[in-house]
């Protein structure tokens, strides 16, 4: 099997995810700020010859070049296929009143980071001949927005954008670029919401409940894999008709 790199694994989407590519086979080299105690169960685990991870802040461009030269070092003569952009922050709060500093932090951790992420990891697939892929974690804030949520709504926003770019320029390699944007989900960024705010969007969802990890993570899994090697450019809505 091939190297999958994943941003922001230490809980949430990006821990189940890991956790599902291991499974599958795969060997996986993840990043977060710091280590989890599920984390350090996977270093310990069954899988640990096929596990990495590594310190890295998303939010400092300088800590991506090294990640992945790191993660490709940590796997020899392992070929990188692919990237999972998964990390992410959020701040709520009316834009009006909401201090730059938190705002310059979602838009560096969500769409600057991911961007340089990307770029480190395309510079390595590019130097050899095969496709690879890369898939950016959005979300349907992006696409619809949500009151209180302006600075996160306008970086995922930028990170579909952004797909739909490089994936252009990448086509013709192989290589594809894909956005997932998963509904709402009961994760730590979604703990800037409100119990009555969840509450709504339940009602207001025709599935009738809130986004789940195993919603998200089998959409994530196809578009790494080599049945989706036609699908490029999009963004994958998976909120059970919130946005319909």
């Amino acid at each position: 099997m091939s190297l999958i790199i994943v941003s922001g694994a230490s809980r949430g989407l990006g821990l189940a995810l890991v956790t599902d590519l291991l499974a599958a086979g795969h060997r996986v080299a993840a990043c977060s700020q710091s280590r989890s105690d599920e984390l350090a169960a996977l270093e310990a685990g069954e899988h640990a010859d096929r596990f990495a991870w590594l310190q890295a802040d998303v939010g400092k461009p300088e800590d991506m070049e090294r990640f992945v030269t790191d993660a490709i070092g940590a796997f020899p003569g392992v070929p990188l296929w692919g990237l999972v952009n998964n990390a992410g922050t959020a701040v709520e709060g009316i834009l009006s009143t909401l201090p730059v500093v938190e705002i310059e932090r979602v838009l560096q951790v969500n769409l600057t980071g991911a961007i340089c992420l990307a770029r480190a990891v395309l510079r390595q697939m590019l130097r050899r001949p095969g496709p690879g892929r890369i898939v950016n974690i959005s979300s349907i804030t992006g696409l619809r927005g949500y009151t209180g949520l302006s600075a996160y709504a306008a970086s995922k926003a930028g990170l579909d954008g952004f797909t739909r770019a490089v994936a252009r320029e990448v086509g013709r390699r192989g290589i594809t670029v894909n956005s997932v944007a998963p509904g709402y989900m009961e994760t730590k960024l979604s703990g800037t919401l409100g119990t009555g705010q969840l509450d709504q969007i339940v009602r207001r969802t025709p599935m009738h409940r809130l986004c789940e990890l195993g919603d998200v993570v089998p959409v994530i899994r196809f578009l790494l894999s080599e049945e989706a090697r036609f699908v490029t450019g999009q963004t994958i809505v998976v909120d059970g008709g919130l946005t319909s």
